[in-house]
């Protein structure tokens, strides 16, 4: 079920186009190229984009990445399955709790296993707060590249609302480390559902005050209007996923088109653009948002009993008591400890809906405790493929606009 989410009727900015052929057909002036990055502020991170231009147009642009590049791939070949979900919180770090959930659901597609409902739902409640954790983040500090300084301390103070709830559930406000390959490090602690109604109940109203501020704003409409538009063609030929290709008016969704975590029994829509521009993509995150409060408040209403873990007598660990009392259970927990859980063979790929995009992860299995090959399909590093695509005949100071509405992160593109 999808929800188109119409541009209001403001006047679009109109750019004039730079007059490049002279009356004899040659390039007027002399090309210019100027480096943006990889220390620039608004570039969200360290991405460098080489830019070629003609005036104050760009005539062509060339991404240079990796400069945050840490090998994390390999890393995880040389790891145990669980000693690797740290370093998934360094991927997009700035929803670290949906890069877990989708790692681990990865390797346990691998193993076969299936949580139980309540450690599922716990799974949809970390991952739709990381979603709006991520939105308030993208859209504030895309306004503020734009110049709306107000709507950043907007969204920042809900951010660190959702970040007091992260240290109560997981100890930790950045790197959560909370989920492990079979459930999650412990049970929700208690009146952490109540904590999490109250700031559902404070962020309606400032994400309807966001709205105010910006949607009919018309120096921020200008901005973003008919400013680096992605058609429906380029975003599949280019493999982009998220809002940026939900933007174009594609409906797709992989908690619908391949749900998970029993995403199927959750009612929410998934919001449209209808152009594809920078102001499209902001529209859409807006009304993520608003879905993503709706999806935590059915977690709560319908919040299962029981277990959060799977069981498996063999391939979990004993309880703490056993292991002190017991010598079988003191061996087993040695033996998973120092070697890991004993994987199938085999290959097998997982894709999650995290808020850049499809955060997806192809593991490799010869048998034991560590991945033979493990890929990582960083939503943030396909996404920004489309630059040399979007950004020519756009002006200087469209980039930021550009950069700001594609909403990525480096860590997780340069991995």
């Amino acid at each position: 079920m999808a929800t188109i989410i119409e541009q209001p009727d403001t006047l679009a900015r109109s750019l004039k186009e730079a007059d490049e052929v002279g009356s004899t057909g040659e390039l007027l002036g002399e090309k210019l190229i100027l480096n943006m990055g990889p220390s620039h502020p608004s570039t969200h991170g360290v991405l460098r984009i080489i830019l070629e231009l003609d005036g104050e147009i760009i005539t062509k642009a060339t991404p240079d990445i990796g400069y945050l590049h840490r090998g994390d791939e390999k890393i995880a070949e040389n790891m145990q399955y669980n000693q690797f979900v740290p370093y998934t919180d360094r991927l997009d770090y700035l929803a670290p709790l949906a890069n877990n959930v989708a790692y681990a659901l990865a390797v346990e597609k691998l193993m076969g296993w299936e949580l139980p409902a309540r450690g599922k739902a716990i799974r949809v409640l970390c991952c739709e707060l990381a979603r709006i954790s991520s939105h308030l983040l993208g859209i504030g500090c895309m306004a503020m590249d734009i110049g709306a300084v107000t709507v950043f301390m907007y969204t920042f103070t809900e951010r660190e609302k959702i970040y007091n709830l992260i240290e109560r559930l997981s100890g930790a406000r950045f790197t959560t480390s909370y989920t492990r390959v079979g459930g999650q490090t412990h049970d929700l602690p208690d009146g952490f559902p109540a904590q999490v109604r109250d700031f559902l109940e404070s962020v309606k109203p400032v994400i309807q005050e966001v709205d105010k501020l910006l949607t009919r704003n018309r120096i921020f409409v200008d901005r973003c209007r008919d400013v680096g538009v992605i058609s429906k063609e380029d975003a599949i030929k280019y493999a982009i996923s998220g809002p940026n290709l939900r933007g174009t008016g594609i409906e797709h969704d992989l908690r619908r088109k391949h749900p998970y975590l029993d995403y199927e029994k959750y009612d929410f829509e998934i919001p449209v653009g209808t152009v594809g521009d920078s102001f499209d993509r902001y529209l859409v995150r807006m009304e993520e948002m608003r879905q993503s409060v709706r999806l935590l408040e059915q977690v709560l209403d319908k919040m299962p009993t029981g277990p959060i873990n799977f069981v498996d007598p063999k391939q979990s660990l004993p309880p703490k008591v056993e292991v002190l009392t017991k010598m079988e259970e003191l061996i087993q927990h040695f033996m998973l400890v120092t070697e890991g859980v004993d994987a199938p063979e085999g290959e097998i790929y997982f894709g999650a809906e995290n808020p850049k995009g499809e955060l997806g992860f192809y593991i490799h299995s010869k048998g034991g405790g560590v991945p033979y090959r493990l890929k990582i399909r960083a939503p943030s590093f396909v996404n920004l493929s489309i630059l040399p695509k979007i950004l020519p005949g756009q002006m200087i100071s469209d980039v930021v606009t550009i950069l700001g509405s594609l909403d990525f992160v480096m860590g997780e593109c340069d991995r």
